[in-house]
């Protein structure tokens, strides 16, 4: 099985970021973690063209092909886990050959993380045993702007691992070749520590691992994969941008089942 707190992939130095996107005009941004681009003709219609870092895919990725929005429910029970609803919104771009960006339309975006008590679903670990259950798990398909939407909770926490959710994104989940890029989201501390004075974040007890405490988040790229919170009354929002160079990679395979 593997650990989530492995660490996968490596960062991009700034030569590295301009071959791949192929163009001598990147500008390279805050050091080698980031690369932005705006593709020709299409100012103001797309996010600025971002190449993100790829993180680790941890233990808890069961791939149960959950077609929904809305990853709240269990599907068997229909219990709804407690928490401040999140909405999430992924815009998936490609670069192509001259590097610009387009959108992404037909890649399937998986979306899963822990409850407010840190604990996934579908899996047996040595703190909880939730084989047969589906919460916070589910996928959407980019739609022809290349953005996929997502209902959810604010994530809780568990020892070692700063607040975080993972997805993944796939050109052919169903084929035996295809793109596939795995990373996770984090969080504004600010944003969580007002968050978890609410119940039921309120009620647990131990010391959450922050970010810059997260081995994960420092090494690998985790202050480019912040999602950008927008807090109201009845819960929270936030928008993710990202651009994949798809052409010619291979999907993985070995991922825990």
């Amino acid at each position: 099985m593997q650990n989530d707190d492995e660490i996968v992939g490596r960062l991009l130095s700034r030569r590295e970021v301009v071959a791949l996107l192929g163009i001598s005009g990147v500008a390279a941004m805050a050091g080698p973690l980031l690369a932005q681009s705006t593709a020709p003709g299409r100012a103001g219609s797309l996010p600025a063209c971002v190449v993100q870092p790829e993180q680790t895919e941890g233990p808890y990725f069961v791939d149960r092909m959950l077609n929904r929005s809305d990853i709240r429910t269990d599907p068997v029970t229909r219990a709804v886990k407690a928490g401040l609803p999140l909405q999430v919104a992924f815009t998936v771009s490609q670069i192509d050959a001259s590097g610009a960006c387009s959108p992404l339309p037909g890649a399937q975006v998986d979306l899963w993380q822990c409850d407010a008590a840190g604990v996934y679903s579908g899996v047996q670990d040595a703190n909880f045993n939730t084989v047969g259950q589906q919460f916070l798990r589910g996928y959407q398909v980019t739609d022809a702007q290349g953005v996929a939407k997502f209902v959810t909770v604010y994530p809780g926490w568990y020892p070692g691992r700063a607040v975080h959710v993972h997805f993944k994104i796939r050109t052919a989940p169903a084929a035996s070749q295809g793109y596939e890029f795995t990373s996770q989201l984090y969080f504004d501390e600010a944003v969580t520590d007002r968050v978890f004075a609410r119940e039921p974040y309120a009620g647990r007890t131990g010391r959450r691992t922050r970010n810059e405490a997260d081995r994960i988040f420092r090494s690998s790229g985790g202050p480019q994969l912040l999602l950008p919170v927008t807090e109201k009354a009845d819960g929270c929002s936030g928008s993710f941008s990202l651009a994949l160079h798809t052409g010619g990679a291979s999907r993985r395979t070995g991922r825990p089942a």
